[in-house]
């Protein structure tokens, strides 16, 4: 469902984020076109937008379930700012998402954490992992992974950009469901 926020977030990263040229996506893979979603989710509106839209969507998709979501995380660097705007916006629903930042390596010192926040919940909470563009969906199945490894139940992966190149597919042979925000080809038109 297209809303006046999502509308508007639309427009920000197609403005911000979308850029053409020759490049080299972390998947390795090259592309003429690149979505730079830091651009928009590091940008007040945009993490407000981005949290607005992620919320709407989850209340939207979990309804009278909401209660068995506990919180939402990703993986550092690009879902951090995703997953403080939406734990954030669905906090003012009414509903505690604890925000959960997912480490590529666990920290060398302190505590040594691969996944920070994972203190706050109980084990075998279901969490939904937030992606800022899913490719291949390495990084998110990563996330997944991850928190599956700290002991949460991760089934939903929910992305701002589906690039439409094959990452749903991948997740979902993990178990994974895939919800975007928005598709790649639509920036494309």
């Amino acid at each position: 469902m297209i809303t006046e926020f999502s509308e508007k977030l639309f427009d920000l990263i197609k403005s911000k984020s979308f850029k053409f040229g020759d490049f080299t996506l972390s998947s390795g893979l090259k592309s003429s076109y690149y979505l730079d979603i830091k651009a928009t989710s590091l940008d007040p509106e945009g993490a407000l937008l981005i949290g607005k839209a992620f919320a709407f969507r989850i209340l939207e998709l979990f309804g009278k379930h909401i209660s068995e979501i506990k919180g939402v995380g990703g993986l550092t660097l690009g879902a951090d700012p995703l997953v403080t705007a939406t734990s954030i916006s669905m906090f003012e629903h009414g509903h505690r998402l604890n925000a959960l930042l997912v480490r590529k390596t666990a920290k060398e010192h302190g505590t040594t954490k691969t996944v920070e926040g994972a203190d706050f919940l109980p084990k075998n909470s279901t969490v939904i992992v937030l992606e800022d563009v899913l490719t291949t969906g390495k990084s998110a199945l990563e996330a997944a992974f991850k928190l599956r490894e700290a002991g949460f139940r991760v089934v939903d992966v929910m992305t701002v950009v589906d690039r439409e190149q094959g990452g749903v597919e991948a997740l979902k042979e993990h178990g994974l469901t895939t919800h975007s925000l928005f598709k790649a080809s639509w920036f494309l038109k």
